[in-house]
C-alpha cells in the first residue's frame, strides 16, 4: 500500500465497504470496524480490520442498513445494530452478533420485522444496552424522534442462541433518539478514518 499523508490512493475502497459511514475503532484488540454504503446508498456491508495494516479480517453484509457497532470488552464479539423505517408503518431491523474468529453471525430479535437498533453500548462483559426505534408509528407523532432503550444481561454471549431475545428482554423505558444526518455521519467516519491512517503512517517502522 502506497504512502499517504491523508488516505491511501484508492481512497477507502479497498475495505470492501464502499463509502464508509459509521466506524467504531477497538483500541485493546488493535481492530477496527466499518460499516459502509452499497450502490443503493444502505448501510449494508461491515468489515473489520487489524486498525494498523488495515488488513480485513472478515466482512459480511447486512439486510439493513447499519446504525451501531459495539466490540464485546472481552470476548471475541461485535455487535450491529440495524434497521430501517418501511415507508408506512414498522421500524425494522436487526441486533446482530459477528464472532470475530469464525465470521458467524447471529440475528438475536425473535420476530420477523425485528426492531430497528439506534445504539448499543456494552455496559461489561455480561450487559448490553440497547437503543432501539419504536416498534411503529401508528398514532406516534415522536415515534422518528424519541425510542426506547433496553439493558440485555447474558451471562455467556457466545452461546446466545439465534432469535432469543423477546418483546421483555427489549421492553425498556421511553428516550429522545434523534436520527443522525447520513452525510454528517458519512463525514464523522471518514475523519476517523483518516486520523486512524495518520496516526499508523507517522509511527516509526522499526526498520534500522
Amino acid at each position: 500500500m502506497a504512502a499517504s499523508d491523508e488516505r491511501p490512493p484508492d481512497g477507502w475502497a479497498f475495505l470492501g465497504v464502499g463509502d464508509p459511514f459509521l466506524v467504531v475503532p477497538d483500541e485493546q484488540r488493535g481492530l477496527l470496524a466499518v460499516a459502509g454504503t452499497d450502490a443503493r446508498g444502505r448501510a449494508t456491508p461491515v468489515a473489520v480490520c487489524n486498525s494498523r495494516s488495515f488488513v480485513r479480517r472478515v466482512a459480511i453484509r447486512s439486510r439493513f442498513p447499519v446504525h451501531a457497532l459495539a466490540f464485546h470488552p472481552r470476548r471475541p464479539l461485535l455487535a450491529i445494530g440495524t434497521g430501517r423505517y418501511d415507508g408506512g408503518y414498522f421500524f425494522e431491523g436487526e441486533l446482530l452478533l459477528l464472532h470475530l474468529k469464525t465470521g458467524a453471525v447471529t440475528s438475536l430479535i425473535e420476530n420477523d420485522f425485528g426492531r430497528q437498533v439506534l445504539g448499543l453500548e456494552w455496559l461489561d462483559e455480561r450487559s448490553l444496552q440497547v437503543l432501539m426505534a419504536p416498534p411503529d408509528d401508528w398514532q406516534d407523532e415522536t415515534a422518528h424522534e424519541n425510542g426506547h432503550v433496553a439493558v440485555v444481561a447474558r451471562a455467556d454471549w457466545t452461546t446466545v442462541p439465534a432469535r432469543s431475545l423477546n418483546g421483555r428482554d427489549l421492553a425498556g423505558p421511553r428516550t429522545p433518539a434523534p436520527r443522525p444526518e447520513p452525510r454528517e455521519a458519512a463525514r464523522r467516519a471518514v475523519a476517523t478514518l483518516r486520523s486512524l491512517w495518520q496516526a499508523q503512517r507517522a509511527e516509526p517502522s522499526g526498520d534500522l
